[in-house]
């Protein structure tokens, strides 16, 4: 169901928050026969009848006054309504605002029958700076709010939503125990009449009242780009009135004289004009509590849906949860109908900022998730407009679903796709999705072209904090802009057609869309979907086309190239997956109206959660920072079911490729640029698929099935010894062997980067392959010898593990110090045992490691100083002597 109707009101005119009178704006314009529909008021929507407060609980409407009221201040008459908006421009909707354009004042108009009652409060950046942590589109919090007086104020009081009671338990009556709500604001009543109070809007919307839009920095430069508030600066952009909801744009506005971010070389802000002044427009939307039959749906941890998590305080269960999972509101035209089509079907538009030529191809990969909504019972459930160019309505309106399209200087993201939800219920209230055409661009956004890994990065980089919390924002795009710059590099190496090119491209933004929009139905990401097909097939269209490459749409996963002398086969996936019609049955299917039936034909499809093909694991079971998670097989980097033989074809393709880049790649009339950011995505790539062979040496795979859902599984199996094993000979080979990484010297001398003004000021020009490699071989590291890692290689032995952490450490020991040439190693070589042994060292006299892991790694310092003495004396003498030294030094000697 849609939100909301026709615009009553817009103004345009800023206001300041030192009230400085804007100018005057014109009328909203009459909207014009075929204007877009925009989403359908839904009636208001109750809570669920679980959530009903006990009669105990509830509220008056108004508080009494204290019966002794002070009487040594004299009353003060206030004036009336009429007096206070004399002249005011009124803007009508849920909430009515008085604007005086004579002094630049705004008031707010409380209506009594709004004092009590729940509303929902959310907010979205319109535009910022990615620096600040906001860009255009981003969501950001939702939140259940109230209003109420008290004595002479009107407060906006923020729910706390995490608990339930249930109402029936006497331990209802304690259900604000130990718990705080919010208090936003608090505001005196400036005049009032028989059916409401009026107000001051400026602390509730021109300060940070409702949201905290510059979030403490805790010391990063990189996150301190906003100065202080500006009160003459910051100012109201528009004002939208619709009879279910108010959105409020505020221009926010920060001053910093003496910005130091700007020179520390830490943040690059092209894209800001000036570092003293940064601005963000912030869009704050009121919106009235839908009130429909909408049934929530309980969260399954078995299936990857967004949820809004609740707790049942009066449970003795020992998951005692009631988290709600985020779903739109189908509703079948003919229910108990084995397929129909909805009441309200979900409504996306094309933004008119949209490439003309993309736009046929964006509408048909969004209408390909009606393939799984069929699964669920619904016939076109998703319907696809195009924003006409003289629409009165902008892609910043709640009441529209829009496909929007950027190319900002500095995106974080490729493609997101966010939705915003009641709290209570989990229902979709609202959805855009954003589109950075950096994804479609042949280029790198880095000038540090060899010291930066990209995906496959060595640092264990936070989550960005957006208002107080983690953001999850989507990587799909970044990936699936570096499987485009190694696909193309790749095929037009082997001589590819530019049909082959184009079914690239088009491939990889179908995938792109049909994972944004799928975030937007409620996915969350599934990153063991690659697994679906093994390393054979994976590559054979006849098979692949059937179900799709991989299990789900909403993995990351590489550009699909085939190894040399296969046939090429699908790059990407372009429908739904079986993991997707899988998850759409479970959250969008038509419910029983019997709650215990209901649970009961929930749980059965669930139940199918053991199955190869519905396969699940999100961000918090991805493995790709270093020590992070247990299961291999979910992983960013890795493709098909046995991701080793995958990322040896890959790595054995790059080398290839590589040999040919000097000849085919440069192109007459050029720089050399291109051929050093094929380069670098062709080594990107091999660096990604070691990195998901990494995660099987010790790995334990997880299976979340329930008791008696999948008998003769276990929760945790450690890896398999066999792939174990061929995870380090790999590695072995093509990670840490003396030519692993070894460029031809005439390519070497021809990797440039094109000259742009003074850059090359901040860092020389010539290739850095030392630390390229280093790079890339400290990232392999990072996890074989992470604390986690080398407790979990101990932990797994007493359940099964069969590759102890002894064969582990001899088989790294072997594969850096082995093989070298009689001269000695190289300097690259140097470089990687000089970083081995300082780990080792470390792992001896950091107290984080168990015991056990300590007297393994004192075990190969004690190997390697024995080689070291062995060494005869033409094998490179100083670095000999050099290990030595950092062995004595290191053990104390």
């Amino acid at each position: 169901m849609r939100l909301l109707l026709l615009s009553l009101v817009c103004l345009a005119a800023p206001l300041s928050a030192a009230e400085t009178p804007p100018k005057p704006a014109p009328p909203a314009p009459t909207p014009a026969p075929g204007k877009p529909e925009p989403k359908p008021d839904p009636k208001p929507d109750p809570k669920p009848e679980p959530e009903k407060k006990p009669e105990a609980e509830k509220k008056p409407e108004e508080p009494a006054k204290p019966a002794l009221a002070p009487t040594t201040v004299a009353a003060v008459k206030k004036k009336t309504l009429a007096e206070v908006t004399k002249g005011h421009q009124h803007v009508t909707g849920l909430f009515e605002f008085y604007l005086d354009r004579e002094k630049g004042t705004l008031h707010l108009y409380v209506k009594k029958d709004q004092i009590g009652p729940e509303f929902i409060y959310f907010n979205q950046t319109m535009d910022g700076v990615v620096q600040a942590g906001h860009n255009r589109g981003q969501y950001g919090s939702e939140r259940i709010f109230r209003i109420s007086r008290t004595f002479d104020r009107i407060e906006f009081i923020a729910e706390n939503t995490a608990f339930y009671f249930d109402p029936q338990s006497p331990l209802a009556r304690a259900a604000k125990a130990n718990t705080s709500h919010a208090i936003l604001s608090s505001e005196p009543v400036v005049a009032e009449d028989a059916n409401g109070y009026l107000i001051s809007a400026t602390n509730l919307f021109l300060r940070e009242s409702l949201l905290m839009v510059k979030y403490p920095s805790g010391g990063d430069s990189s996150k301190a780009v906003l100065g202080k508030l500006s009160e003459t600066k910051t100012k109201l952009g528009r004002i939208n009135g619709y009879p279910d909801n108010t959105a409020i744009q505020v221009e926010y506005v920060y001053e910093n004289p003496s910005p130091g971010w700007a020179n520390d070389g830490k943040v690059t802000a092209d894209e800001i004009t000036d570092p003293r002044y940064v601005s963000i427009r912030v869009q704050h939307n009121l919106i009235r509590m839908p009130i429909n039959d909408f049934k929530p749906r309980f969260d399954d941890p078995r299936i990857g849906y967004f949820s809004t998590q609740v707790t049942d305080m009066t449970s003795t269960a020992a998951t005692p949860f009631r988290d709600v999972i985020h779903r739109w509101n189908l509703v079948k035209q003919k229910p108990g109908t084995e397929l129909s089509e909805p009441v309200q079907p979900i409504v996306f538009w094309i933004e008119n900022t949209t490439p003309v030529e993309l736009r046929d191809l964006i509408r048909e990969a969004t209408l390909r998730w009606n393939q799984a909504f069929e699964t669920a019972g619904f016939k076109d459930a998703i319907v696809v407009k195009q924003q006409p160019d003289n629409a009165t309505w902008d892609a910043g309106d709640i009441n529209y679903n829009v496909l929007r399209w950027t190319s900002s200087p500095n995106p974080p993201f490729g493609g997101y796709g966010p939705s915003f939800v009641n709290p209570r219920t989990g229902q979709i209230l609202g959805a855009d999705i954003m589109l950075e055409f950096s994804f479609l661009t042949n280029r790198l956004r880095s000038q540090r072209l060899f010291t930066e890994l990209g995906l496959a990065t060595a640092e264990d980089k936070e989550a960005p904090v957006f208002q107080g919390k983690e953001a999850e924002l989507c990587q799909d795009g970044q990936f699936a802009q570096q499987g485009l710059l190694f696909g193309n590099a790749a095929l037009r190496l082997r001589g590819a057609s530019e049909t082959e090119m184009k079914d690239l491209t088009r491939e990889a933004l179908i995938k792109l869309i049909l994972h944004e929009v799928g975030h937007t139905l409620g996915l969350n990401h599934n990153f063991r979907a690659s697994h679906l097909y093994d390393a054979t097939e994976i590559h054979k269209k006849e098979i692949t086309s059937k179900t799709g490459l991989t299990g789900s749409v909403m993995d990351y996963m590489p550009a699909n190239i085939a190894p040399q002398g296969v046939p090429q086969g699908e790059y990407y996936i372009t429908k739904p997956g079986p993991y997707d019609h899988w998850a759409i049955e479970f959250g969008y299917s038509e419910s029983l109206e019997d709650p215990a039936e209901e649970s009961k034909r929930l749980q059965k499809i669930a139940a199918h959660s053991h199955q190869p093909e519905l396969a699940f694991g999100n961000d918090a079971d991805d493995m790709r920072r270093a020590g992070k998670g247990i299961d291999p097989r979910a992983m960013i980097y890795d493709m098909s079911g046995d991701p080793i033989t995958y990322g040896i074809q890959r790595c054995d393709l790059v080398k290839a490729r590589l040999k040919d880049l000097l000849s085919k790649e440069p192109r007459e009339g050029e720089s050399w640029h291109s051929l050093t950011q094929s380069y670098v995505a062709l080594t990107r790539e091999s660096a990604d698929a070691l990195v998901a062979m990494t995660r099987y040496v010790g790995g334990v795979y997880v299976e979340r099935a329930f008791v008696g859902q999948a008998p003769g599984k276990k929760p945790y199996t450690p890896v398999e010894k066999a792939k174990q094993e061929a995870a380090l000979d790999a590695l072995a080979k093509y990670a840490f062997a003396p030519d692993a990484w070894d460029v031809p010297a005439d390519l070497i001398a021809h990797l440039q980067q094109q000259r742009r003004g003074f850059n090359f000021r901040k860092e020389d020009e010539d290739p850095k392959l030392h630390e390229r490699i280093s790079l890339l071989q400290k990232s392999l590291l990072d996890h074989l010898l992470h604390n986690e890692t080398q407790q979990r290689i101990l932990d797994s032995a007493l359940y099964g593990n069969e590759v102890p952490l002894s064969q582990v450490m001899d088989r790294l020991t072997d594969a850096i110090f082995l093989n070298d040439p009689a001269t000695g190693p190289s300097s690259l070589r140097q470089d990687l045992q000089s970083e081995y042994v300082d780990r080792l060292l470390r792992i001896v006299n950091y107290g984080a490691y168990l015991p056990a892991a300590q007297a393994v790694a004192l075990g190969e310092i004690e190997d390697i100083r024995t080689r070291l003495n062995a060494a005869p004396l033409n094998a490179n003498a100083a670095h000999t002597a050099f290990l030595r030294y950092k062995i004595k030094r290191g053990l104390d000697e």
